[in-house]
């Protein structure tokens, strides 16, 4: 079917030319807006946010607390926190309700995999549905054991690791992976392959190989430091990693890559605060899934890290039963626009072997999108995101605006899905 870039067959039914009252049209069109928005008012109301949940959430603490002879002083000591994770099933049972399956299969994961949950997090799916999205994301699912399809790590990673703890699939940056260690185990982890059986931080000499490849590549200007998480790294470890990356020339950025402002907020401290101020600019990209993960604390931990200078993104996973949904998505958008956390990318979920079961379809990601740009704020549309294979890089994935292109004439499918001519002056 041929293109026509004839403006008169084209739908445009704001043109401010043929309108002879101003006034009748901005109403015209104001009443128009309103309507498109009308499902996701609805929507928005039946999908709660950390702080919805406030109440229930305190009462779970307070349980997690009794149950474990502990004070309000320890839950907010993140080192108590860790050394609490729940990692067996009669703990878990003690907290959430488990039936006979359940039992069973989180016994039979355990065999093969390992599995901890913080207590802050463990009481954000106390106040969940069983098997909602937190529940899905932290406790473990036969499905991670009968499930065969996908690759131990898909994106190539030790192929592209010219160093020890590196991993470089781009001309001017590159990662420095400093520890195995999260203080969840996320069940769609695109690393589960590295968290073995105990907690295992780099070791000095490890970091210095990677900080010496650094050095001696000055093309690299953006180095990310993660994991594993990296805020687990102990302070000092932390400022000597920084101040080192810090006295590099050509180094113009750091980022850090973590999930404790979801997981584990309590490791947001003043010290840690303080010690990050020191070497700007600090960029920490973090990973909130759903509403339900936007709290109080994470939020106090947000405005810690932003009055420390640090400025904060999210890379979301597009997760099957979690977030393929475009209400879902958008809710958790807002939510952390409000903590000051920009919406940064929507990750399609890796084919990593025993988290197929996460994997939506594409056009769930391309639907999210659709219902994003132009609907609401630019902040708050991230950019979807597919990882090539073979650590061959990030892959933008968009709805297609440009229908066709012809010279300086262009064929433009807007937002509300008109078909609008455009000329490029030349």
């Amino acid at each position: 079917m041929a293109i026509e870039f004839n403006s008169s067959k084209t739908e445009n039914t704001l043109n401010p030319e043929s309108m002879k009252n101003k006034r009748e049209a901005a109403l015209k069109r104001a009443a128009i807006l309103r309507e498109t928005i009308q499902d996701y008012l609805a929507a928005r109301e039946k999908i709660p946010s950390g702080f919805d949940l406030a109440n229930q959430y305190e009462q779970a603490r307070e349980a997690i607390l009794k149950a474990f002879e502990a004070t309000e002083e320890n839950w907010n000591d993140w080192h108590w926190q860790l050394r609490h994770r729940i990692t067996e099933v009669d703990t878990l049972a003690r907290f959430v309700s488990l039936s006979d399956q359940d039992r069973e299969e989180i016994a039979a994961v355990s065999g093969h995999l390992r599995w901890a949950i913080s207590p802050y997090y463990l009481a954000l799916v106390m106040c969940d549905e069983p098997h909602g999205p937190l529940w899905r994301q932290s406790i473990p699912s036969v499905q991670e054991i009968t499930d065969t399809n996908g690759s131990d790590d898909p994106m190539a990673e030790s192929w592209t690791s010219p160093a020890p703890a590196i991993t470089r699939r781009y001309p001017d940056r590159l990662i420095i992976n400093v520890t195995n260690q999260c203080a969840m185990f996320c069940r769609h982890c695109q690393r589960r392959r590295n968290i073995g059986r105990v907690d295992c931080h780099k070791p000095r000499h490890t970091l210095e190989k990677a900080l010496n490849y650094v050095r001696k590549n000055r093309e690299i200007r953006d180095v990310l430091i993660t994991g594993g998480d990296a805020l687990l790294l102990d302070d000092l470890v932390l400022d000597w990693l920084l101040g080192e990356l810090q006295a590099i020339p050509h180094v113009e950025i750091k980022r850090i890559g973590t999930r404790v402002p979801v997981t584990l907020p309590q490791r947001i401290t003043p010290s840690l605060c303080a010690l990050l101020e020191k070497y700007p600019p600090i960029y920490i990209n973090t990973q909130f899934n759903h509403p339900l993960e936007v709290t109080p604390e994470s939020k106090r931990a947000c405005d810690m890290l932003v009055r420390a200078g640090v400025v904060l993104g999210n890379q979301a996973v597009l997760l099957r039963g979690v977030n393929n949904n475009p209400h879902v998505m958008k809710k958790l958008n807002h939510e952390l626009l409000k903590v000051r956390v920009r919406p940064y990318y929507i990750f399609h979920a890796k084919n990593v072997r025993g988290t197929t079961h996460f994997i939506t379809s594409v056009d769930d990601g391309l639907a999210i999108m659709e219902n994003l740009r132009g609907y609401t704020s630019g902040l708050a549309v991230p950019t979807y995101i597919i990882n090539a294979p073979y650590g061959h890089g990030k892959t933008p994935i968009a709805p297609n605006y440009l229908l066709a292109k012809r010279g300086n004439q262009l064929l433009l499918r807007t937002w509300e899905n008109k078909i609008i001519p455009y000329e490029i002056p030349s």
